[in-house]
């Protein structure tokens, strides 16, 4: 079935709550002095004519937040800070207040309602351009056949698709195998993969998140989740509720994207845990040898205009500027082999 939560007036909400964190961010400004370790990104990165008035309406998965909204500021030529979000305390990418026209709604056409929605608000024509952290699902497809609707999805960074366990957890690794079979209810006592004497509680993300879609189709393969009863509830329906999840519960495995722990999160909240014996990180994910690579995309639809400024962002995120951007974001590029 599919579902799409309207976000109209939460978008209203959060530019009044985006713009105060604008002002509450913690990082670096032009002209403070740098820490020893901080990287200076210059590089050109710009759209001809792009203006407040006619930046496309885009959309984002979850994950995509902080690149979205740096694209926006590097085109627009908004100052832009790292800082924490009120909201849900992620570390997200924030523009100046004082850079961003009185009056302008840039939330409106800078959104982020998460993968599902994001997809189904470019089928709608409701935007033309979004970073989708995966392709359509099969139910997200047959709604956009059922609309006249055709995608092209083009992939323009990496991220890897990890699992992690509370921290107090012995376990360093698991296989693509000991994963499948704890998920299909065949392994169901940490003991039994190097742990302790306690039962594994299994946590899933709720149908059509980005999360639980590149779980089926990049670890599960064709083997299919058991479902276990209600109670204890093991469904979460945000990434942030996986962590939180995570922390409190010793018995916990979940999974997430290497990215939003890594850069969004940026504590200790969680352990993560090598899979197939390879630590996920930058090196591992950009030479593609971690098992469970995801790709971000860029997503239109096909009969987009090319001479609309969406078209032209889209065709940007595919140039040599554009992986720039991405290495500033924090994702990995894909580069030419």
């Amino acid at each position: 079935m599919i579902r799409k939560r309207t976000n109209r007036a939460f978008a209203s909400l959060l530019v009044v709550t985006g713009l105060l964190l604008s002002v509450t961010f913690t990082g670096c400004e032009k002209g403070d002095d740098l820490e020893e370790d901080e990287i200076i990104y210059d590089y050109v990165f710009q759209l001809e004519g792009i203006t407040p008035e006619n930046y496309p309406m885009t959309d984002a998965s979850t994950v995509a937040a902080p690149m979205q909204m740096l694209i926006a500021c590097k085109l627009l030529g908004w100052r832009y800070t790292w800082g924490q979000s009120m909201f849900d305390g992620t570390y997200t990418i924030f523009p100046h207040w004082e850079d961003i026209p009185e009056g302008y709604n840039y939330l409106e056409r800078i959104r982020t309602s998460k993968t599902h929605d994001a997809i189904l608000n470019l089928i709608d024509r409701e935007v033309d351009f979004i970073i989708s952290a995966r392709t359509m699902s099969e139910d997200e497809q047959l709604y956009a056949n059922k609309k006249g609707v055709t995608l092209i999805e083009t992939p323009i960074a990496l991220d890897a698709f990890i699992f992690i366990v509370n921290r107090s957890n012995i376990v360093k690794s698991l296989t693509t195998k000991q994963i499948q079979d704890i998920y299909t209810g065949k392994i169901t006592n940490w003991s039994n993969v190097g742990g302790i004497n306690s039962t594994i509680m299994p946590y899933v993300r709720n149908a059509n998140s980005g999360s639980q879609e590149l779980m089926e189709s990049l670890v599960m393969k064709d083997l299919k989740i058991k479902e276990w009863p209600e109670e204890p509830k093991l469904e979460l329906n945000s990434m942030m509720l996986v962590f939180s999840t995570v922390m409190n519960d010793v018995n916990s495995l979940c999974y997430t994207l290497y990215y939003y722990n890594a850069q969004m999160i940026q504590e200790n909240i969680a352990k993560t845990i090598a899979v197939d014996g390879i630590t996920p990180d930058k090196k591992s994910i950009g030479e593609r040898r971690y098992p469970h690579i995801a790709e971000l995309y860029a997503v239109i639809r096909s009969d987009l205009d090319k001479s609309s400024m969406a078209y032209k962002l889209y065709e940007l995120m595919q140039t040599e500027e554009a992986k720039q951007l991405i290495t500033e974001s924090g994702y990995v590029p894909i580069m030419n082999n």
